[in-house]
Protein backbone atom coordinates (compact mmCIF):
# COMPACT_ATOMS: atom_id res chain seq x y z
CA UNK A 1 0.00 0.00 0.00
CA UNK A 2 1.06 3.58 -0.79
CA UNK A 3 1.29 6.30 1.87
CA UNK A 4 1.95 9.51 0.94
CA UNK A 5 1.86 13.13 2.40
CA UNK A 6 0.24 16.19 0.53
CA UNK A 7 1.95 19.33 0.97
CA UNK A 8 2.48 20.52 4.57
CA UNK A 9 1.41 17.12 6.24
CA UNK A 10 3.48 14.02 7.02
CA UNK A 11 1.97 10.43 6.75
CA UNK A 12 4.73 7.17 8.00
CA UNK A 13 3.95 4.02 7.81
CA UNK A 14 4.16 1.57 10.64
CA UNK A 15 5.92 -1.78 9.21
CA UNK A 16 5.26 -4.41 11.67
CA UNK A 17 8.17 -7.36 11.95
CA UNK A 18 5.65 -9.99 10.64
CA UNK A 19 6.64 -7.78 6.45
CA UNK A 20 9.94 -9.93 6.61
CA UNK A 21 8.03 -13.28 7.29
CA UNK A 22 5.62 -12.28 4.21
CA UNK A 23 8.33 -10.99 2.11
CA UNK A 24 9.94 -14.61 2.40
CA UNK A 25 6.32 -16.08 1.88
CA UNK A 26 5.77 -14.26 -1.40
CA UNK A 27 9.31 -15.36 -3.01
CA UNK A 28 8.30 -18.53 -2.49
CA UNK A 29 4.94 -18.73 -3.28
CA UNK A 30 4.98 -16.09 -6.29
CA UNK A 31 4.77 -17.15 -9.87
CA UNK A 32 7.70 -17.65 -11.91
CA UNK A 33 8.12 -17.14 -15.74
CA UNK A 34 10.05 -20.12 -17.59
CA UNK A 35 13.41 -19.45 -18.27
CA UNK A 36 14.67 -18.92 -21.65
CA UNK A 37 18.27 -20.08 -21.10
CA UNK A 38 17.76 -22.71 -18.28
CA UNK A 39 21.61 -22.48 -17.32
CA UNK A 40 22.30 -19.19 -17.09
CA UNK A 41 19.20 -18.31 -14.67
CA UNK A 42 19.97 -21.01 -12.48
CA UNK A 43 23.55 -19.19 -11.88
CA UNK A 44 21.59 -15.88 -11.38
CA UNK A 45 21.07 -15.45 -7.87
CA UNK A 46 17.25 -14.91 -6.62
CA UNK A 47 15.77 -11.71 -7.15
CA UNK A 48 15.09 -9.53 -4.62
CA UNK A 49 11.25 -9.18 -3.17
CA UNK A 50 9.47 -5.84 -2.94
CA UNK A 51 6.60 -6.31 -0.21
CA UNK A 52 5.80 -3.06 0.70
CA UNK A 53 6.23 0.87 -0.83
CA UNK A 54 5.77 3.98 1.19
CA UNK A 55 6.05 7.89 -0.33
CA UNK A 56 6.44 10.56 1.89
CA UNK A 57 5.94 14.18 -0.31
CA UNK A 58 5.42 17.55 -0.04
CA UNK A 59 5.99 20.73 -2.21
CA UNK A 60 9.88 20.71 -1.93
CA UNK A 61 10.74 16.97 -1.94
CA UNK A 62 9.67 13.16 -1.54
CA UNK A 63 11.15 10.03 -0.37
CA UNK A 64 9.82 6.92 -1.90
CA UNK A 65 11.16 3.50 0.05
CA UNK A 66 10.57 -0.08 -0.75
CA UNK A 67 11.12 -2.79 1.43
CA UNK A 68 12.77 -5.16 0.13
CA UNK A 69 14.11 -8.93 1.10
CA UNK A 70 17.49 -7.67 0.35
CA UNK A 71 20.08 -4.72 -0.64
CA UNK A 72 20.04 -4.34 -4.48
CA UNK A 73 22.21 -1.69 -6.14
CA UNK A 74 20.35 1.21 -7.66
CA UNK A 75 21.30 3.58 -10.63
CA UNK A 76 19.22 6.54 -11.62
CA UNK A 77 18.82 9.00 -14.55
CA UNK A 78 16.18 12.02 -15.53
CA UNK A 79 14.09 12.02 -18.89
CA UNK A 80 12.45 15.16 -20.15
CA UNK A 81 9.21 15.63 -21.64
CA UNK A 82 8.05 14.76 -19.84
CA UNK A 83 9.88 14.98 -16.51
CA UNK A 84 10.82 11.36 -15.19
CA UNK A 85 13.18 9.90 -12.62
CA UNK A 86 14.39 6.56 -13.93
CA UNK A 87 15.90 4.03 -11.54
CA UNK A 88 17.31 0.52 -12.83
CA UNK A 89 17.85 -2.31 -10.89
CA UNK A 90 18.70 -5.73 -10.89
CA UNK A 91 15.66 -7.77 -11.26
CA UNK A 92 13.75 -6.96 -8.28
CA UNK A 93 9.79 -9.45 -7.49
CA UNK A 94 7.62 -6.80 -7.00
CA UNK A 95 4.60 -7.82 -4.59
CA UNK A 96 2.79 -4.63 -4.25
CA UNK A 97 -0.77 -4.43 -4.10
CA UNK A 98 -2.72 -3.70 -7.29
CA UNK A 99 -3.13 0.14 -7.80
CA UNK A 100 0.41 0.45 -5.85
CA UNK A 101 2.01 3.98 -7.30
CA UNK A 102 -0.82 5.73 -9.76
CA UNK A 103 -1.55 8.21 -7.43
CA UNK A 104 1.42 10.25 -5.94
CA UNK A 105 1.26 13.48 -3.63
CA UNK A 106 4.02 16.71 -3.68
CA UNK A 107 6.39 16.59 -6.67
CA UNK A 108 5.45 12.99 -7.23
CA UNK A 109 2.84 12.73 -9.74
CA UNK A 110 2.90 8.61 -9.85
CA UNK A 111 5.38 5.61 -10.09
CA UNK A 112 5.43 2.49 -11.94
CA UNK A 113 7.70 -0.05 -11.70
CA UNK A 114 8.40 -3.87 -13.18
CA UNK A 115 10.84 -6.22 -15.17
CA UNK A 116 12.17 -3.92 -17.66
CA UNK A 117 14.47 -6.96 -19.44
CA UNK A 118 15.51 -10.49 -18.19
CA UNK A 119 17.65 -9.65 -15.27
CA UNK A 120 16.62 -6.18 -15.06
CA UNK A 121 13.79 -4.12 -13.11
CA UNK A 122 12.84 -0.39 -13.37
CA UNK A 123 11.09 2.66 -11.52
CA UNK A 124 10.00 5.10 -13.34
CA UNK A 125 8.65 8.11 -11.35
CA UNK A 126 6.59 11.06 -13.08
CA UNK A 127 7.22 14.52 -11.70
CA UNK A 128 4.84 17.29 -11.35
CA UNK A 129 7.53 19.74 -10.90
CA UNK A 130 11.05 19.44 -11.73
CA UNK A 131 13.27 17.49 -9.43
CA UNK A 132 17.00 16.16 -8.96
CA UNK A 133 17.95 12.68 -7.04
CA UNK A 134 19.87 13.22 -3.95
CA UNK A 135 20.21 9.64 -3.40
CA UNK A 136 18.88 6.03 -4.66
CA UNK A 137 20.24 3.71 -2.69
CA UNK A 138 19.60 0.55 -0.11
CA UNK A 139 19.54 0.69 3.47
CA UNK A 140 19.68 -1.54 5.90
CA UNK A 141 19.36 0.19 10.04
CA UNK A 142 19.82 -2.18 12.90
CA UNK A 143 16.16 -3.53 13.50
CA UNK A 144 14.72 -2.89 10.37
CA UNK A 145 14.22 -4.37 7.40
CA UNK A 146 16.24 -3.40 4.13
CA UNK A 147 14.85 -0.60 1.98
CA UNK A 148 15.49 0.49 -1.12
CA UNK A 149 15.18 4.70 -0.79
CA UNK A 150 14.74 7.21 -3.36
CA UNK A 151 15.60 11.06 -1.96
CA UNK A 152 14.28 13.83 -4.21
CA UNK A 153 14.52 17.59 -4.25
CA UNK A 154 12.98 20.25 -6.12
CA UNK A 155 14.71 21.85 -8.39
CA UNK A 156 14.40 24.58 -11.30
CA UNK A 157 14.34 23.80 -15.32
CA UNK A 158 17.28 25.03 -15.69
CA UNK A 159 19.72 22.86 -13.28
CA UNK A 160 17.08 19.91 -13.73
CA UNK A 161 17.63 19.99 -18.10
CA UNK A 162 21.51 20.37 -16.76
CA UNK A 163 21.08 17.22 -15.16
CA UNK A 164 19.37 15.61 -17.70
CA UNK A 165 22.18 15.51 -20.10
CA UNK A 166 23.73 13.28 -18.11
CA UNK A 167 23.43 9.68 -18.62
CA UNK A 168 23.68 8.38 -15.63
CA UNK A 169 23.86 9.93 -12.24
CA UNK A 170 26.36 8.89 -9.52
CA UNK A 171 24.41 7.71 -6.99
CA UNK A 172 26.27 4.54 -6.65
CA UNK A 173 27.47 1.28 -8.14
CA UNK A 174 24.54 -0.46 -10.09
CA UNK A 175 23.90 -2.11 -13.66
CA UNK A 176 24.41 0.12 -16.77
CA UNK A 177 21.38 1.03 -18.94
CA UNK A 178 21.04 -1.46 -21.89
CA UNK A 179 18.15 -2.23 -24.81
CA UNK A 180 15.66 -4.87 -23.98
CA UNK A 181 16.06 -7.88 -26.89
CA UNK A 182 13.06 -9.93 -27.01
CA UNK A 183 13.85 -13.79 -26.73
CA UNK A 184 14.21 -15.24 -30.37
CA UNK A 185 11.98 -17.63 -32.10
CA UNK A 186 12.95 -21.10 -31.71
CA UNK A 187 13.83 -22.91 -35.02
CA UNK A 188 11.16 -25.06 -36.49
CA UNK A 189 9.48 -26.53 -39.74
CA UNK A 190 11.30 -23.57 -42.03
CA UNK A 191 8.59 -24.88 -44.40
CA UNK A 192 5.74 -23.66 -42.31
CA UNK A 193 4.87 -19.67 -42.20
CA UNK A 194 6.26 -17.97 -38.88
CA UNK A 195 3.39 -15.81 -37.46
CA UNK A 196 4.77 -13.24 -34.69
CA UNK A 197 2.01 -12.26 -32.05
CA UNK A 198 2.98 -9.21 -29.94
CA UNK A 199 1.47 -8.59 -26.66
CA UNK A 200 1.43 -5.41 -26.47
CA UNK A 201 3.27 -3.20 -23.73
CA UNK A 202 4.87 -5.15 -20.61
CA UNK A 203 6.83 -4.93 -17.62
CA UNK A 204 7.20 -1.25 -16.18
CA UNK A 205 4.83 -0.01 -19.19
CA UNK A 206 1.13 -1.31 -17.71
CA UNK A 207 -1.01 0.07 -20.40
CA UNK A 208 -3.79 1.18 -19.93
CA UNK A 209 -5.88 0.51 -16.62
CA UNK A 210 -9.22 1.06 -15.95
CA UNK A 211 -11.17 2.21 -12.53
CA UNK A 212 -11.69 -1.36 -11.68
CA UNK A 213 -8.02 -2.07 -11.92
CA UNK A 214 -8.07 -4.54 -14.77
CA UNK A 215 -4.41 -4.04 -16.56
CA UNK A 216 -4.16 -4.09 -20.74
CA UNK A 217 -0.59 -5.20 -20.49
CA UNK A 218 -1.96 -8.38 -18.22
CA UNK A 219 -5.04 -8.92 -20.71
CA UNK A 220 -3.44 -8.77 -24.11
CA UNK A 221 -0.61 -11.44 -22.83
CA UNK A 222 -3.46 -14.09 -22.05
CA UNK A 223 -5.30 -13.15 -25.44
CA UNK A 224 -2.16 -13.59 -27.00
CA UNK A 225 -1.16 -16.93 -25.69
CA UNK A 226 -4.55 -18.24 -26.72
CA UNK A 227 -4.02 -17.61 -30.10
CA UNK A 228 -0.74 -19.00 -30.19
CA UNK A 229 -2.40 -22.25 -28.77
CA UNK A 230 -5.13 -22.28 -31.50
CA UNK A 231 -2.82 -20.97 -34.05
CA UNK A 232 -0.25 -24.16 -33.19
CA UNK A 233 -2.73 -26.42 -32.60
CA UNK A 234 -3.78 -26.16 -36.65
CA UNK A 235 -0.05 -27.77 -37.23
CA UNK A 236 0.21 -25.55 -40.26
CA UNK A 237 2.11 -22.54 -38.30
CA UNK A 238 5.35 -22.07 -36.15
CA UNK A 239 4.49 -19.41 -34.07
CA UNK A 240 6.43 -16.63 -31.78
CA UNK A 241 5.52 -14.18 -29.42
CA UNK A 242 7.75 -10.65 -29.20
CA UNK A 243 7.46 -11.64 -25.11
CA UNK A 244 7.03 -14.67 -23.05
CA UNK A 245 6.42 -13.14 -19.99
CA UNK A 246 6.03 -9.72 -18.28
CA UNK A 247 8.82 -7.66 -19.48
CA UNK A 248 9.14 -4.61 -21.22
CA UNK A 249 10.39 -4.47 -24.63
CA UNK A 250 10.96 -1.33 -27.13
CA UNK A 251 8.69 -0.88 -29.88
CA UNK A 252 11.55 -1.44 -32.11
CA UNK A 253 12.65 -4.65 -30.86
CA UNK A 254 9.15 -5.78 -31.44
CA UNK A 255 9.33 -4.97 -34.83
CA UNK A 256 13.10 -6.44 -35.11
CA UNK A 257 12.50 -10.21 -33.65
CA UNK A 258 9.48 -10.32 -36.60
CA UNK A 259 12.00 -9.39 -39.30
CA UNK A 260 15.21 -10.86 -38.06
CA UNK A 261 13.10 -14.34 -37.93
CA UNK A 262 11.81 -13.43 -41.29
CA UNK A 263 7.97 -13.50 -40.08
CA UNK A 264 5.28 -14.02 -42.68
CA UNK A 265 2.69 -12.04 -40.48
CA UNK A 266 3.02 -9.76 -37.27
CA UNK A 267 -0.21 -9.74 -35.43
CA UNK A 268 -0.01 -7.22 -32.17
CA UNK A 269 -2.54 -7.26 -29.47
CA UNK A 270 -4.19 -4.27 -27.39
CA UNK A 271 -6.96 -2.98 -25.87
CA UNK A 272 -8.16 0.43 -25.93
CA UNK A 273 -9.87 2.90 -23.80
CA UNK A 274 -12.03 5.62 -23.76
CA UNK A 275 -12.96 7.34 -19.94
CA UNK A 276 -15.28 9.94 -21.22
CA UNK A 277 -17.01 7.25 -23.38
CA UNK A 278 -18.05 4.55 -21.72
CA UNK A 279 -20.63 3.29 -23.97
CA UNK A 280 -18.13 2.53 -26.88
CA UNK A 281 -17.16 -1.17 -27.46
CA UNK A 282 -16.07 -3.33 -29.76
CA UNK A 283 -12.70 -4.69 -31.56
CA UNK A 284 -10.83 -2.80 -34.19
CA UNK A 285 -8.28 -3.75 -36.81
CA UNK A 286 -5.52 -1.53 -37.85
CA UNK A 287 -3.33 -1.64 -40.44
CA UNK A 288 -0.18 0.70 -40.76
CA UNK A 289 -0.44 4.25 -42.92
CA UNK A 290 1.08 7.18 -42.94
CA UNK A 291 -1.76 9.01 -42.65
CA UNK A 292 -4.81 8.33 -39.79
CA UNK A 293 -7.82 7.31 -41.39
CA UNK A 294 -9.76 9.61 -38.57
CA UNK A 295 -8.78 12.06 -35.54
CA UNK A 296 -9.49 9.06 -33.08
CA UNK A 297 -6.82 6.70 -35.04
CA UNK A 298 -4.43 9.39 -35.43
CA UNK A 299 -4.66 10.20 -31.31
CA UNK A 300 -4.40 5.77 -30.72
CA UNK A 301 -1.27 5.76 -32.68
CA UNK A 302 0.47 8.60 -31.09
CA UNK A 303 -0.75 7.41 -27.55
CA UNK A 304 0.33 3.79 -28.35
CA UNK A 305 3.73 5.37 -29.96
CA UNK A 306 5.02 7.05 -27.07
CA UNK A 307 4.68 3.32 -25.06
CA UNK A 308 8.93 3.63 -25.06
CA UNK A 309 8.44 6.89 -23.27
CA UNK A 310 6.45 5.33 -20.12
CA UNK A 311 9.21 2.68 -19.63
CA UNK A 312 12.12 5.50 -19.53
CA UNK A 313 12.90 4.80 -22.77
CA UNK A 314 13.20 8.25 -25.31
CA UNK A 315 13.71 6.56 -28.72
CA UNK A 316 15.56 8.92 -31.45
CA UNK A 317 13.32 9.92 -34.11
CA UNK A 318 12.47 7.46 -36.72
CA UNK A 319 15.09 8.24 -40.14
CA UNK A 320 13.27 9.07 -43.24
CA UNK A 321 13.57 5.75 -45.83
CA UNK A 322 15.25 6.04 -48.88
CA UNK A 323 13.69 6.31 -51.86
CA UNK A 324 13.59 3.51 -53.76
CA UNK A 325 11.82 1.75 -56.40
CA UNK A 326 12.42 -1.53 -55.28
CA UNK A 327 11.38 -1.11 -51.37
CA UNK A 328 8.63 1.54 -52.48
CA UNK A 329 7.12 -1.89 -54.45
CA UNK A 330 7.69 -3.90 -51.56
CA UNK A 331 6.02 -1.45 -48.87
CA UNK A 332 3.13 -1.51 -51.26
CA UNK A 333 2.76 -5.14 -51.98
CA UNK A 334 3.08 -5.58 -47.77
CA UNK A 335 0.45 -2.97 -47.15
CA UNK A 336 -1.62 -4.43 -49.80
CA UNK A 337 -1.68 -7.91 -48.43
CA UNK A 338 -1.92 -6.42 -44.49
CA UNK A 339 -5.16 -5.01 -45.85
CA UNK A 340 -6.35 -8.07 -47.51
CA UNK A 341 -5.69 -9.83 -43.29
CA UNK A 342 -7.27 -7.65 -42.12
CA UNK A 343 -10.51 -7.62 -44.03
CA UNK A 344 -10.44 -11.34 -43.36
CA UNK A 345 -10.29 -10.44 -39.82
CA UNK A 346 -13.04 -8.10 -39.45
CA UNK A 347 -15.35 -10.72 -41.29
CA UNK A 348 -14.11 -13.57 -39.05
CA UNK A 349 -14.41 -11.46 -35.54
CA UNK A 350 -17.52 -10.07 -37.09
CA UNK A 351 -18.86 -13.65 -36.68
CA UNK A 352 -17.82 -13.98 -32.65
CA UNK A 353 -17.76 -10.58 -31.23
CA UNK A 354 -18.66 -7.00 -31.43
CA UNK A 355 -17.17 -5.13 -33.35
CA UNK A 356 -16.56 -1.20 -33.39
CA UNK A 357 -17.92 0.78 -35.99
CA UNK A 358 -15.53 1.27 -38.59
CA UNK A 359 -13.72 -1.63 -37.44
CA UNK A 360 -10.75 -1.93 -39.93
CA UNK A 361 -8.89 1.71 -39.71
CA UNK A 362 -5.33 2.96 -40.75
CA UNK A 363 -2.78 5.17 -38.73
CA UNK A 364 0.88 5.55 -38.49
CA UNK A 365 1.24 2.88 -35.26
CA UNK A 366 5.34 2.26 -35.36
CA UNK A 367 5.12 -1.26 -35.05
CA UNK A 368 3.28 -1.89 -38.37
CA UNK A 369 6.38 -0.15 -40.06
CA UNK A 370 8.19 -3.43 -41.25
CA UNK A 371 8.18 -2.83 -45.06
CA UNK A 372 8.43 -6.43 -45.35
CA UNK A 373 5.95 -8.43 -42.82
CA UNK A 374 2.06 -7.93 -43.44
CA UNK A 375 0.98 -6.52 -40.15
CA UNK A 376 -2.14 -5.15 -38.27
CA UNK A 377 -2.58 -4.36 -34.65
CA UNK A 378 -5.66 -5.20 -33.08
CA UNK A 379 -7.77 -3.67 -30.15
CA UNK A 380 -9.46 -6.24 -28.81
CA UNK A 381 -11.59 -3.69 -27.06
CA UNK A 382 -12.34 -1.00 -24.70
CA UNK A 383 -11.45 -1.63 -21.00
CA UNK A 384 -13.60 1.65 -20.49
CA UNK A 385 -16.65 -0.61 -21.27
CA UNK A 386 -17.51 -2.60 -18.33
CA UNK A 387 -18.83 -4.90 -20.84
CA UNK A 388 -15.67 -5.40 -22.90
CA UNK A 389 -13.89 -5.40 -19.58
CA UNK A 390 -15.91 -8.05 -18.47
CA UNK A 391 -15.69 -10.23 -21.81
CA UNK A 392 -12.29 -9.83 -22.00
CA UNK A 393 -11.68 -11.16 -18.77
CA UNK A 394 -13.76 -14.06 -19.84
CA UNK A 395 -11.68 -17.56 -20.29
CA UNK A 396 -14.50 -18.59 -22.98
CA UNK A 397 -14.79 -15.31 -24.77
CA UNK A 398 -10.92 -15.19 -25.20
CA UNK A 399 -10.91 -19.03 -26.57
CA UNK A 400 -13.98 -18.00 -29.08
CA UNK A 401 -12.73 -15.10 -30.18
CA UNK A 402 -9.17 -15.91 -30.91
CA UNK A 403 -10.40 -19.31 -32.81
CA UNK A 404 -12.68 -16.46 -35.07
CA UNK A 405 -8.64 -15.29 -35.51
CA UNK A 406 -7.08 -18.35 -36.20
CA UNK A 407 -9.63 -18.64 -38.95
CA UNK A 408 -9.13 -15.50 -40.23
CA UNK A 409 -5.26 -16.44 -40.25
CA UNK A 410 -6.01 -19.32 -41.85
CA UNK A 411 -8.44 -18.15 -44.59
CA UNK A 412 -5.36 -15.76 -45.76
CA UNK A 413 -2.54 -17.86 -46.13
CA UNK A 414 -4.75 -20.44 -47.80
CA UNK A 415 -5.79 -17.69 -50.08
CA UNK A 416 -1.51 -17.20 -50.72
CA UNK A 417 -0.92 -21.12 -51.39
CA UNK A 418 -0.21 -21.94 -48.06
CA UNK A 419 -2.65 -23.74 -45.88
CA UNK A 420 -6.07 -25.50 -46.34
CA UNK A 421 -8.91 -23.29 -45.02
CA UNK A 422 -10.60 -24.17 -41.73
CA UNK A 423 -14.17 -24.13 -40.75
CA UNK A 424 -15.12 -20.67 -39.73
CA UNK A 425 -16.20 -20.57 -36.32
CA UNK A 426 -20.00 -20.43 -35.45
CA UNK A 427 -21.15 -17.51 -33.60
Amino acid sequence: MVHSRRPGSSLRRLIGPCIGLCLAAAWASAPHAQPSEPAADAARPAPAVAGAVDLVADSRSAKLSFTLSQEVKAKAFLLERPDRVIIDLPEVNFQLPEGAGRRGAGIVGSFRYGLFAPGRSRIVIDLDEPALVVSAQSVSRPGELTKLEVDLTRTDRARYRQAALKPMIDVGDGLPRAAAAPKPVAPADAQKPLIVIDPGHGGVDTGAVNAAGIVEKNIVFAFALKLKEHLEATGHYRVGLTRDKDVFITLPDRVRVAQDQKASLFISIHADILNRRPNVRGATVYTGSKFATDAESAQLADKENEADKIAGVDAPDEPEAVADILQDLTMRETRSFSGQFAKRLVTELGTAVELNRNPHRSAGFRVLKAPDIPSVLIEIGYLSSSKDADLMNSDTWRDHTTKALTAAVDQYFAARGHTPVRAAVSP
